[in-house]
């Protein structure tokens, strides 16, 4: 059953879907009155709807149930992803909302080999944004991961300080007993941040400024793993331990 978002919080029996959705529902899918969907709202609800209409700016539906399950995971993650060559970023953003993201900021670090204007940041992001609800319709998320605009590393440090906790995996951390250490540690519901580096790795200044500001270091193996790499098995490890904790 294909999956669709609206911008608000559906309270009555009728909902409309507007946007880029009405063409795709419209002429790529050929979806017709009678049909069904499901439908996810502003406030992270999910309904089954049945689509009653469907016009040249809209598609009206009507809703059929509420699902009482969520799928998504007990405590926000945020990731801190340095700025990646190529198109790496794409791939990290869609399996990283389908394991279950919250938000992404793409951060410019020191060995960042990527250097983007302020245009082609704005550019960039709303690409990424896009790759988020693709995969979030996809994988039956109950929320968009948010895209945040491209930030420098010490106002991402100083942001995930502040509202969460803040993990870092390191090549040069110790071995894995810290790192179950650290997970066996998290709270159910507890916000999380996990920053990744760059290619060329985080600079020594940025590991002392996370420390220092209260990090948890980590290590995801013996081995060096690339950046895209990184980012999606800290969520797959950060993912399975949530769930299987508090399932």
């Amino acid at each position: 059953m294909f999956q669709f978002f609206t911008e608000y919080e559906i309270n009555e029996d009728t909902a409309q879907i507007t946007g880029t959705d009405v063409n795709h529902i419209r002429n790529v899918l050929r979806m017709n009155p009678g049909d069904r969907i499901r439908l996810c709202d502003a406030a992270e609800n999910m309904f089954i709807a049945e689509i009653s209409s469907v016009g040249a700016d809209a598609v009206t539906v009507n809703i059929i149930e509420k699902e009482a399950s969520s799928n998504e995971l007990p405590g926000r993650i945020t990731l801190y992803q340095a700025l990646p060559k190529g198109d790496r970023m794409d791939n990290i953003i869609q399996k990283t909302t389908e394991l279950g993201v919250h938000a992404i900021v793409p951060v410019r670090m020191q060995h960042c080999v990527v250097k983007l204007d302020e245009k082609k940041a704005a550019a960039k992001v709303e690409r990424y944004s896009k790759i988020a609800e693709s995969a979030a319709k996809q994988c039956k998320r109950n929320f968009i991961p948010e895209v945040h605009p491209v930030m420098d590393f010490k106002a991402a440090v100083s942001k995930a300080v502040g509202e969460s906790r803040v993990i870092v995996p390191y090549e040069h951390a110790g071995g894995m007993t810290e790192t179950k250490k650290v997970f066996e540690s998290l709270k159910s519901g507890e916000d999380i941040s996990y920053f990744i580096g760059p290619e060329g790795g985080f600079a020594d200044s940025e590991i002392e400024e996370l420390i220092n500001s209260g990090a948890d270091v980590i290590s995801l193996g013996s081995r060096i793993l690339r950046t895209d790499t990184a980012a999606i098995t800290a969520l797959s490890l950060l993912m399975y331990h949530l769930e299987a904790r508090w399932d």
